[in-house]
């Protein structure tokens, strides 16, 4: 256990781009609720601590000073663990069902069959979908290239699951339910290492565990999850990079003879901060994302920003008088190279099983229709690659036919218009008044969750603007880079389960409201952040109804998932009660 509050000292960055200190318009816009912060180590500013629970947590709980500190060591992967272990057992129970090819598993299921037996996906003949969920064995892999308009990687993973377990339904559904347990152990480890708060980190899991677009998302064989695990796993490896790369400045820095860290400018501007192999790491996980989905070359370009403010933030604490310069001369050429070209080498490889067969679709293009090109010197693979994929973007640009389930993204926070992958009613219930029951996998959110998150999103915008809290733009951007694009192709058929890709972003934002609705612990410094001090006696009375009302909040938000369960797994219940959950009237 830790302080359910971030702390403000601590886990802001005085020296970020996102959280530096306050400056004459700063201060000029403190009735809009802006609050420079007190004065804090330099060397907690660059690598700032975690919280530990007080000591009269253990003893209330009658647990000794020393199994407590051997508790608190083992929390920071124990209770990601264990919160992972409950988010596992929910996906991976009843996986199997419905059985039945639900919504766009009739094209990734089969794709990823066809990709992982002969290198390239099949054009596969219409209502075949019923033999092979009679006998999959029966069902030959068709030869004659198929017209797909998505990459590569999210149909080979779904395929590895095929060749452990089958063509079906439970096999082409198992890696995605691998991939959406492992994201919420990711949520876990970067959001303590975000707020500097094991128990913050663990209920940023837990949020992402019970939120129903993200458990339907990974009980289905589609692409938008494995974007969302890239994604995700992407943005940890920024932040550990970002971790890193500090407290190696810190460690440079000079100390007086106090002891105490000082900023020095030369250091600061000149310091070459070397291997950062988790910058490589995000490179690649951000190639595998966009590999998976074009949109995830959205996120890498917001990424990329975000990371180089980040260092231009880390040299501004430091005491570099022109922190952009510095980053211009040293870190903007490495940080591009470690991601932007690494990220497009991993899209190609992605490629290989469709450059070394010569049966893909488009794949002889080069030799047939692109013959005498002055393109010519480049690799017949390579241009018609380029030709397929500029056919692919033609085709998603294009894409405006109509769809009962398609939603405009202004709707998706309120949850606008979820989308039906299965239903499926029977007659002769005897526990409805209509004599019907229903069956349906709805792909939506945990409405009371989703609905917070709007409040918590202005939050991390007004502390992000206002506190210049570098946590909050960190979420901010992750939000953006997945909701924004889509307002771009308005006219192009969208749907709701997009927003996949940023929903653990919106549990970092809710994570982050609960964690202030808490307050910080009695005696800190970020006492301040809330308008009190450490001599406030209401402080203690003002924490409690805090924790109560946040504890309030993530139990409602557990009820609602409970609730709303038959809709997320196809568990048939009464009609009555069906239409009960249909709390808005577009979501039917």
């Amino acid at each position: 256990m830790t302080s359910t509050a971030p702390e403000t000292q601590r886990g802001q960055d005085a020296g970020d781009p996102l959280g530096e200190q306050p400056t004459s318009w700063q201060r000029r816009l403190r009735r809009f609720g802006h609050v420079p912060r007190p004065e804090t180590p330099l060397r907690d500013r660059l690598d700032p601590p975690y919280t530990r629970p007080g000591r009269q947590v253990w003893s209330v709980l009658a647990i000794p000073p020393h199994v407590a500190d051997r508790l608190v060591r083992w929390s920071g992967w124990g209770g990601p663990l264990l919160v992972t272990l409950v988010a596992g057992l929910l996906r991976f129970w009843r996986l199997d069902q419905p059985k039945a090819v639900i919504f766009d598993e009739t094209y990734y299921a089969k794709d990823a069959w066809a990709l992982v037996n002969q290198g390239y996906e099949g054009s596969w003949p219409k209502d075949v979908d019923k033999l092979i969920l009679k006998d999959p064995s029966s069902v030959p892999i068709p030869t004659d290239p198929g017209y797909v308009v998505h990459p590569p990687v999210g149909k080979w993973i779904i395929g590895f699951g095929e060749q452990l377990f089958g063509f079906t339904p439970f096999g082409w559904r198992f890696m995605v339910a691998v991939l959406g347990t492992i994201s919420v152990l990711l949520l876990c480890r970067i959001g303590r290492r975000l707020f500097r708060s094991t128990f913050l980190g663990c209920l940023a899991g837990l949020l992402l565990a019970v939120d129903g677009l993200h458990f339907v998302m990974s009980r289905t064989a589609l692409l938008d999850l494995i974007v969302m695990f890239f994604v995700l796993a992407a943005f940890g490896c920024l932040v550990v990079d970002r971790d890193r790369s500090r407290r190696r400045l810190a460690d440079a820095l000079p100390v007086d003879e106090e002891g105490v860290l000082r900023p020095d400018a030369r250091i600061a501007e000149t310091l070459r901060l070397g291997w950062r192999p988790w910058r490589l790491g995000a490179g690649v996980m951000l190639g595998l994302a966009f590999a998976t989905k074009w949109n995830g070359l959205y996120v890498l370009a917001a990424f990329g920003l975000m990371t180089v403010l980040w260092d231009v933030g880390a040299r501004r604490t430091a005491g570099a008088a022109r922190p952009y310069m510095a980053v211009l001369r040293r870190d903007l050429i490495p940080a591009f190279l470690s991601t932007v070209p690494v990220a497009i080498v991993t899209y190609i490889v992605s490629w290989t099983g469709w450059i070394v067969t010569d049966k893909g679709y488009y794949r002889n293009w080069a030799a047939t229709e692109g013959k005498g090109s002055s393109w010519g010197w480049l690799p017949d693979w390579l241009r018609s690659l380029w030709h397929y994929e500029n056919q692919v973007y033609d085709f998603h640009v294009g894409l405006t036919s109509g769809h009962t389930y398609e939603s405009n993204p202004w709707s998706w926070l309120v949850l606008g218009r979820p989308v039906s992958y299965f239903y499926e009613e029977q007659t002769g219930c005897k526990e409805s008044s209509t004599g019907k029951c229903a069956a349906e996998v709805l792909a939506i959110g945990t409405p009371l969750l989703w609905w917070l998150a709007c409040f918590a999103l202005a939050y991390v915008v007004w502390r992000w603007l206002f506190r210049r809290d570098w946590r909050a733009g960190a979420i901010a951007c992750g939000v953006a880079a997945g909701w924004v694009p889509w307002f771009f192709y308005q006219e192009r058929t969208i749907f709701l389960f997009y927003a996949v890709v940023f929903v653990p972003f919106l549990c970092l934002a809710v994570t982050m409201l609960l964690g202030a609705i808490v307050g910080p612990a009695a005696g800190t410094g970020a006492r301040a952040d809330l308008g009190l001090t450490s001599k406030d006696p209401t402080g203690e009375r003002r924490r409690t109804l805090g924790a109560i009302a946040a504890g309030v909040l993530v139990l409602l938000i557990i009820w609602n998932f409970i609730y709303f369960w038959p809709l997320y797994t196809g568990t048939s219940i009464p009609e009555d009660l069906w239409r009960d959950r249909m709390w808005l009237d577009t979501w039917v």
